[in-house]
C-alpha cells in the first residue's frame, strides 16, 4: 500500500479510536477524509481543537492546516476515498447483548459510494464474524465482489487512553481480510503508517478472537483479584500487600490491582460480545459470566465499606457528606464511560448521602439524566466532608496530606501507601 498525496483514507468516527487514527495517517501524508455525524466534533476539527486527551491541539491544528485532515459531517466523502476505517462504537444493551447498529448503519452508507479497488476495513471491537456476517453482505449488495472489485478486512484497534509508554504508532496490530489479497493489502496499509509489526491472520475471525482475547484475558485476572479483595477484607489481609509480595516472584505471576469496577470502553464490554456469540454455538463461557457477575458486584461493595467507614464514627450514610475523588475509569484521563463511580454515586444518592465530586478530567458527569460539576479542590475543603471516597487515582497529588486532612477515607486504587492512618480504609 502506497501512500502519496493523491491517496485518501476516509476515517468513520472521531472518536478515542477515530480521531487519535486520523491524526496519525494525516501525519505521515495520507489524505484523511474525517467522518462522524457529530457536527460539534467535525467543527472542531477542522479548527484544530482536539477533544481527546491523547490528541494534542498544535498537532491537530498542523495535520489541519497543511490540509491533511478535514472533517465532514456526512458521508459524500466516501465518493472519492480509497481507504476507509470504521472506528464507530459498538455498545451493549443492558441485556449484555451487542448494539452493532452503528457498524450495520455504516456499512449501509459505505455501500451507497462503494467503488472498484477500495479497501474497507472495521477496526470497531466486535464479536468474531461480524465482518464477514454483517458487513460483507451489505456490501456485495452492490454487485461488486470481494477480493476483485473491493477488499474487505478486520484490524482491532489498540489504543489504550493516557498510556505515556506505547504511543499509537508503536502498538503492534493484526490483519485478517475476507480473502488473502484482502488480508495483503490491509497489512500493508498499516505497515506504511506504524512502526510496530503487523501480523497477518487467516481470516477476520481471527482477528476479531484476538481483541476479544486480550480483553477477556484482563477482565477474568481483574475480576479474580477483585474476589480476592473481597476475601482478604473479610479476612482482615490486606490484599495490596499480598499483590507487591506476590511481584517479587521472578516467573509465572502477571500482578492485576483491585478496582472499584472495571471501566472504559473495552475491558467490560468486548468479552460479552464473545459470551453472546458463543451461545449460537451451544456453548456458555462461564469465566467471562463469572467475571462479569463479580465486576457487577463491586460497586455494592464500596458502598458497604462506605457505610462501615461511616459507622465506625456513629455516622449514618443518610446526610453525611462524601466526597467523590475521580469519576473517570482510570487515572489522567478524561473518559468516565462505564466507570464505577456512576453506580456508587447513584447509589449514595439513593441511600440519603450528599454527595460532591471532584476530578480535573471530568468537569461535568451525568447521573441518572442529572448534571453534576466536578467541585474546585483545595485541601482546606476536606474538612467539609464526612468521607473521602478515593475512585480514581489521578497523578499529582499529595495523597498522603489528603488522608491526614480528612475526617474519614476509603481509598479503592491504594494512593494511600502508609499504613499508619488510623482514619483511612482500603478496598
Amino acid at each position: 500500500m502506497q501512500k502519496n498525496n493523491k491517496t485518501k483514507v476516509a476515517v468513520i468516527g472521531l472518536g478515542y479510536v477515530g480521531l487519535p487514527t486520523a491524526v496519525e495517517l494525516a501525519k505521515v501524508g495520507y489524505k484523511v477524509l474525517g467522518i462522524d455525524i457529530q457536527k460539534k466534533r467535525t467543527d472542531k476539527v477542522n479548527k484544530g481543537e482536539s477533544y481527546i486527551s491523547d490528541v494534542p491541539s498544535d498537532e491537530l491544528k498542523k495535520v489541519v492546516s497543511s490540509n491533511n485532515l478535514k472533517a465532514f459531517d456526512n458521508h459524500q466523502p466516501l465518493k472519492t476515498a480509497d481507504i476507509v476505517l470504521i472506528c464507530v462504537p459498538t455498545p451493549l444493551h443492558k441485556n449484555k447483548n451487542p448494539d452493532i447498529s452503528y457498524i450495520r448503519s455504516t456499512a449501509e452508507e459505505i455501500s451507497k459510494y462503494l467503488h472498484p479497488g477500495q479497501l474497507i476495513v472495521l477496526e470497531s471491537s466486535t464479536y468474531p464474524g461480524t465482518t464477514r456476517e454483517i458487513i460483507l453482505p451489505i456490501l456485495e449488495k452492490s454487485g461488486l465482489k470481494v477480493g476483485k472489485d473491493f477488499f474487505l478486512a478486520f484490524s482491532p484497534e489498540r489504543i489504550d487512553p493516557g498510556n505515556k509508554k506505547y504511543k499509537f504508532k508503536d502498538i503492534a496490530r493484526v490483519t485478517g481480510g475476507i480473502t488473502k489479497k484482502c488480508t495483503d493489502l490491509a497489512t500493508r496499509f498499516y505497515r506504511s503508517f506504524i512502526g510496530a509489526p503487523v501480523t497477518p491472520l487467516s481470516s477476520p475471525e481471527a482477528a476479531e478472537m484476538t481483541k476479544i482475547l486480550e480483553n477477556t484475558f484482563r477482565l477474568v485476572n481483574i475480576s479474580m483479584i477483585n474476589e480476592l479483595a473481597l476475601l482478604c477484607g473479610k479476612m482482615n489481609i490486606d490484599i495490596w500487600e499480598v499483590i507487591e509480595a506476590a511481584k517479587t516472584k521472578p516467573y509465572g505471576f502477571m500482578p492485576f490491582y483491585p478496582s472499584p469496577k472495571i471501566g472504559g470502553h473495552c475491558i467490560p464490554l468486548d468479552p460479552f460480545y464473545l459470551s453472546w456469540k458463543a451461545k449460537e454455538y451451544n456453548f456458555w463461557p462461564r469465566f467471562i459470566e463469572l467475571a462479569g457477575e463479580i465486576n457487577e458486584q463491586m460497586p455494592h461493595y464500596v458502598v458497604t465499606k462506605v457505610i462501615s467507614s461511616l459507622n465506625s464514627k456513629n455516622k449514618s450514610l443518610k446526610g453525611s457528606k462524601i466526597l467523590v475523588w475521580g469519576v473517570a475509569y482510570k487515572k489522567d484521563i478524561g473518559d468516565a464511560r462505564e466507570s464505577g463511580a456512576e453506580d456508587i454515586i447513584s447509589d449514595l444518592l439513593r441511600k440519603g448521602a450528599k454527595v460532591n465530586y471532584f476530578d480535573p478530567f471530568v468537569k461535568e458527569y451525568k447521573i441518572s439524566g442529572k448534571a453534576l460539576k466536578s467541585v474546585k479542590y483545595s485541601p482546606e475543603v476536606l474538612k467539609n466532608y464526612d468521607l473521602v471516597l478515593m475512585l480514581t487515582d489521578h497523578s499529582g497529588f499529595d495523597y498522603e496530606k489528603m488522608a491526614r486532612k480528612s475526617k474519614l477515607v476509603v481509598d479503592t486504587r491504594n494512593v494511600i501507601k502508609s499504613r499508619n492512618h488510623k482514619n483511612v480504609s482500603w478496598l
